[in-house]
C-alpha cells in the first residue's frame, strides 16, 4: 500500500473514496514548515540560507504521515497543482527525510489533478512525476523576498513612523493604489455641464426621447453647454423650430460571451453580484473544489479541456436547444505569462449539474457554484444578435439636430443564461426600444428639458476593481490576491465602507513614508518586473538566488539610509508630500501651516502612540491646538478628537478622556500602562455627539454596567447597561454571560435611574414574550467547589440533555451516568476533557502563603 498526502481532511476523505483500501490517504493540514518569525530566518550574508521550522500544530500531522510510512513503504504527494501545492510537497518530503521516515528504498512521487473527480484522480495516479524543482525555487524566492521586506522594512517603520504596523512587498504597492486614488478624488474639481432632451411624438402618436447633438449648425461636445443660461437658449432654439426625421439607420450587431472564470475574474464577479470579499470567494471556492464540484480555483488560465467543452455543448443543447449551440466550439487563449499559473479555467466538473441539482447546503457556496456554472455554459453558447437603430431629427435650417438611439434583441443567445456585471453603473441610452419611425416624419415636441450635470471623480476601488487593477499592472498572482487585499484591511491601513476601500490615516502615512524613502520598492513597474523575474525562475530560466542578490544589494542601502534619519526629519518630509492634502491654501498670501490658535506656531503632522495621526502645533505644550489628520473642515462628527484622546478632566485622580476607536467613540479612565493594559472603558451612545461629551457624562458612563441588585425571586443579578443596540437591562450573574434575559430600556437616562420594580416587570414581560426561554438557568444538583481551581461545579438540565458546568465550561454528561449519581471527581474529569477539546485551561488556584509567626 502507498501513503497519499493531500492538504485538507475534506479532500483526503473524497480521494480515499476514489482510491479504495489499497491506499492510505492523509492530510498535511496546509503548510507543515515555515520561516520562524524572527530575525535571521533568511541569511543574506550566507547565500540566503533559509532556516525552516515545523509549525507546532503540524508536528502531529507529520508524525501521523511518518507512522503510516512504517507500514506502507511508498509516498505519493498529491497536494494542489500550483506553486503553493508544490512547496507543500517539497516541505513534506524534506521534513520526512529529516525524521528518517523516508528510507533509501522508499519510492516518492508527485501527482497533480485539476479536479477532485474519480476520473481526474485515477488518471493522475497513472502519471506520477517528481517534485518540480524550478517551481519550488520560485516559491523559495518569493518567501525569502517577503520575509526580507517584512522583517527588515517593518522595524524601520516602527522606529521612524510610530504606530505603523508592517510593510509588505506587494501589500505596500496595493496600498499605494488605494491612497493615490483617494488623493485623486480629493484633488478633483467638478466641472458643470448641461444636456437637453426632448420627448417627441411621431405622426402615429408614438413617443420617443431624443437628445440635442447639434446647435447653431455645430456638433455639440460634452462641455459646450456650460451653464443654465446657455441651456435655456438651447431650449428656445428647439422650441422655436419645426422638427422632422432626417434619417433612420438600423444596423445589425452582436455580443459575444465573456470567457470562463480564472481566479481574478471570479473574485471580481462575486464582488459585483454578491458583495463577496476576495477571501470569502476563495473560501467558498475551496469548499466547492474539495467537494469535487469545480476545478482548481487558483489559476490564470481561461482555456477549457476538450472533453469539458464537449460536455458543455451537450448540456447547452439539452437545456436550451440546438439554436444556442454555436457551429464550432469557442476557443479562449491564456494570457498568463507564467505557464505554471495557467491551469485550466474554473469550471464545474459536471456541466449537466446546475446548482439546484447538487445538494449544496451552504447558501454562499450554492450562489458561487451557480455563478461558475452559468458563466461556463455561457462561454460556449451562441452570441446574442441585436439590431441597433439611430434616428436623426433636425430643423429645416440645419441649426438644431437631435438623436435617438435604441436596440432590440433579435436572439438572446448566451444572455438567456448569464450577463457579466459592471464595477460602476453605466447609463446606456442604446438599451431603449424605439417605436416605428420613418424618414421624413414630422415630429411634435411634447417636452423640452434641460438637465444639469457635474463631472464625477474616479470611483474608489472595490475589492473587485482593485484586483482587476493589480492584474492589469502585473502585481501579485492568483494565489495572493485575496491575502493581499485582506492584509491591508487587517492592518487597519484601509477600511471598507459600502464595499468601497478607503485609506485610513495610517495607510496614508505609510504610503507617504515608503514613496519617499523606499520609492523604488513601491513602484508598480519595479514590482511587476520582479514578478516577471520570479515567473522566469518557475520556468527554469533564471537562478533564484541571483534574483534575491539583485534585490537585496540596493534594498539594504535604502534600509540603512532610512535608519539614519530622525523621526522629526521623516515627519517633516511627509508634511511636504501631504501638504496639498493636509494644509491646502485657503487664503492667498496666508501660510496654511500657521497655527490659528496661538498665531506664531507652525502646524505639523504628529503621530500618536495608538498609531493614528493628527495635526498639532509646534508650540506644544504651550499651545495645545490639535485637529484631525486631513484637510481642515473635513472633520466628521466628533472629528476634533485627536488620536491620543480629548482630555475631559480628572476624577478621583484619574484622567478622563474621550477617544475615537475602531468600533466607535468611547470614554476611558486613566492611561494604558504596563501595569494597567486595559483601563476602564465605555462606549459613547450613538445618540451622543462624542465631541460634546463632558466630564460628568463620561464619569456616569464609566460606572456602567450598573448593578441594580439581586432579583427578589432567585437572587440572580439584574444589571443596567448600554450595548451596541442601545440601553438595556440584563438578568444574569454577570453582564458577560451569554445566557439570561435582555430587555430594552426606553432611554439612555433610564440606565442610571431604573429601579428593581421596573426591572422585574420588564424581565417578566420579556420572558413571557419568549415563552419562558432565557430565564437564568438553575442547577438541579450542586456538587461543590472545583478541588483544583475553585468555583462552584453544578449539574444543569439543558436543551440537549443534562450537563455539568464550571465557570464558562459546559460538559455533556454521558448517557451511562445518571445526573443524580454524578460525583464531583467524575464532573472534574468531564470538565477537564471538555476544556482540552476547546483549548481552554483549568488553572490551579494559588495556595495562600502562611503568615510567619
Amino acid at each position: 500500500m502507498a501513503v497519499v498526502v493531500v492538504e485538507s481532511p475534506a479532500k483526503a476523505k473524497t480521494i480515499n473514496k476514489y482510491l479504495g483500501s489499497e491506499y492510505t490517504v492523509l492530510a498535511s493540514y496546509g503548510h507543515v514548515r515555515d520561516l520562524p518569525p524572527k530575525d535571521g530566518s533568511v541569511d543574506p550574508e550566507n547565500d540566503f540560507d533559509m532556516l525552516w521550522e515545523v509549525a507546532s500544530d503540524s508536528k502531529k500531522h507529520v508524525k501521523a504521515i511518518a507512522d503510516a510510512l512504517k507500514n506502507d513503504n511508498e509516498l505519493i504527494l498529491a497536494t494542489d497543482p500550483d506553486r503553493e501545492g508544490e512547496a507543500i510537497s517539497w516541505h513534506l518530503e524534506e521534513a520526512l527525510r529529516k525524521r528518517k521516515a523516508i528510507k533509501k528504498d522508499t519510492p516518492v512521487s508527485r501527482v497533480v489533478f485539476n479536479a477532485i473527480t474519480k476520473t481526474a484522480v485515477t488518471e493522475a495516479m497513472k502519471n506520477p512525476r517528481q517534485v518540480d524543482e524550478p517551481l519550488v525555487n520560485a516559491y523559495l524566492a518569493r518567501r525569502a523576498l517577503d520575509y526580507l521586506v517584512g522583517f527588515k522594512l517593518s522595524p524601520v517603520l516602527w522606529r521612524r513612523l510610530p504606530g505603523a504596523k508592517s510593510a509588505g512587498r506587494v501589500q505596500s504597492v496595493c496600498l499605494r493604489l488605494i491612497v493615490e486614488r483617494e488623493m485623486e478624488i480629493e484633488a478633483f474639481n467638478a466641472r458643470e455641464y448641461w444636456s437637453v432632451k426632448s420627448v417627441l411624438a411621431t405622426p402615429r402618436g408614438q413617443e420617443f426621447e431624443a437628445r440635442l447633438t447639434v446647435l447653431g449648425g455645430k456638433k455639440l461636445d460634452k462641455f459646450d453647454i456650460a451653464n443654465a443660461t446657455e441651456a435655456e437658449l438651447a431650449v428656445q432654439a428647439i422650441t422655436s423650430r419645426d422638427l422632422s426625421v432626417t434619417s433612420v439607420e438600423a444596423k445589425p450587431a452582436s455580443r459575444n460571451p465573456a470567457p470562463p472564470f480564472m481566479t481574478s475574474t471570479l473574485q471580481q464577479e462575486a464582488s459585483r453580484k454578491f458583495g463577496f470579499g476576495a477571501r470569502q470567494t476563495m473560501s467558498c471556492a475551496q469548499r466547492l473544489y474539495e467537494a469535487g464540484h469545480i476545478t482548481y480555483m487558483r489559476t490564470d488560465g481561461i482555456d477549457m479541456a476538450p472533453e469539458a467543452v464537449a460536455q458543455a455543448r451537450d448540456a447547452i443543447g439539452a437545456r436550451y436547444g440546438a439554436d444556442y449551440v454555436p457551429s464550432s466550439a469557442r476557443v479562449y487563449k491564456n494570457k498568463a505569462k507564467n505557464a505554471q499559473e495557467a491551469h485550466e479555467c474554473i469550471r464545474p466538473t459536471d456541466m449537466s449539474q446546475a446548482a439546484e441539482d447538487l445538494k449544496i447546503t451552504d447558501a454562499d457556496q450554492r450562489k458561487l457554484y451557480d455563478l461558475i456554472w452559468k458563466r461556463t455554459l455561457a462561454s460556449q453558447m451562441e452570441g446574442a444578435r441585436l439590431e441597433r437603430t439611430t434616428v436623426e431629427v433636425g430643423s429645416a435650417d440645419g441649426q438644431v439636430g437631435l438623436r435617438a438611439s435604441g436596440q432590440v434583441v433579435l436572439f438572446d443567445g448566451f444572455l438567456r443564461v448569464y450577463e457579466e456585471g459592471r464595477d460602476d453603473a453605466v447609463v446606456d441610452d442604446d438599451d431603449k426600444r424605439l417605436p416605428q419611425i420613418l424618414q421624413g416624419d414630422a415630429t411634435q415636441k411634447q417636452s423640452v428639458t434641460p438637465e444639469q450635470h457635474f463631472t464625477q471623480p474616479p470611483p474608489r476601488y472595490t475589492e473587485a476593481s482593485l484586483v482587476k487593477r493589480m492584474e492589469e499592472l502585473g502585481i501579485g498572482r492568483p494565489s495572493t490576491y485575496a491575502s493581499i487585499v485582506t492584509t491591508i484591511q487587517d492592518r487597519e491601513y484601509v477600511r471598507k465602507d459600502k464595499n468601497r476601500l478607503i485609506p485610513e490615516d495610517k495607510g496614508r502615512l505609510v504610503t507617504a513614508f515608503l514613496s519617499n524613502f523606499f520609492k523604488r520598492y513601491v513602484e508598480y513597474e519595479f514590482t511587476a518586473n520582479l514578478e516577471d523575474q520570479l515567473d522566469d525562475v518557475s520556468a527554469g530560466d533564471r537562478e533564484y538566488k541571483r534574483v534575491l542578490e539583485g534585490f537585496w544589494q540596493d534594498f539594504k542601502i535604502a534600509i540603512d539610509e532610512a535608519m539614519d534619519r530622525s523621526i522629526t526629519e521623516v515627519l517633516e518630509k511627509i508634511n511636504e508630500v501631504l501638504e496639498p492634502h493636509v494644509f491646502p491654501i485657503e487664503e492667498p498670501g496666508v501660510d496654511p501651516r500657521q497655527c490659528k490658535n496661538c498665531g506664531n506656531g507652525r502646524l505639523s503632522i504628529r503621530t500618536a502612540r495608538s498609531g493614528g495621526a493628527f495635526i498639532g502645533c509646534s508650540n506644544y505644550p504651550e499651545c495645545r491646538f490639535t485637529r484631525p489628520f486631513g484637510p481642515p473642515g473635513a472633520e466628521p462628527e466628533g472629528g476634533d478628537i485627536p488620536p491620543d484622546g480629548k482630555l475631559l478632566g480628572e476624577d478621583a485622580g484619574d484622567e478622563i478622556r474621550v477617544f475615537k476607536g475602531r468600533f466607535g467613540p468611547y470614554v476611558q479612565r486613566g492611561a494604558v500602562t504596563e501595569e494597567v493594559k486595559k483601563p476602564p472603558r465605555q462606549s459613547v451612545p450613538k445618540d451622543w455627539n462624542p465631541a460634546e461629551v463632558d466630564l460628568e457624562q463620561a464619569v456616569k458612563l464609566l460606572t456602567l454596567p450598573r448593578l441594580i441588585g439581586p432579583h427578589p425571586e432567585d437572587g440572580v443579578n439584574v444589571w443596567a447597561n448600554i450595548g451596541r443596540y442601545g440601553p438595556y437591562i440584563k438578568y444574569a450573574e454577570s453582564t458577560s454571560d451569554r445566557g439570561g434575559v435582555n430587555a430594552n430600556l426606553e432611554s439612555i437616562e433610564e440606565v442610571f435611574t431604573v429601579g428593581m420594580n421596573r426591572a422585574v416587570q420588564l424581565i417578566a414581560e420579556k420572558v413571557a414574550s419568549r415563552g419562558g426561554r432565557g430565564r437564568a438557568a438553575k442547577p438541579i444538583h450542586e456538587l461543590g467547589d472545583h478541588p483544583d481551581a475553585g468555583g462552584p461545579v453544578a449539574v444543569y438540565d439543558g436543551k440537549y440533555g443534562p450537563y455539568v458546568k464550571w465557570e464558562k465550561i459546559n460538559a455533556t454528561i454521558p448517557e451511562t451516568i445518571a445526573p443524580a449519581d454524578l460525583t464531583l471527581s467524575q464532573a472534574v474529569e468531564l470538565i477537564a476533557e471538555r476544556a482540552a477539546k476547546s483549548g481552554k485551561k483549568v488553572t490551579k488556584k494559588k495556595a495562600t502563603a502562611k503568615k510567619k509567626a
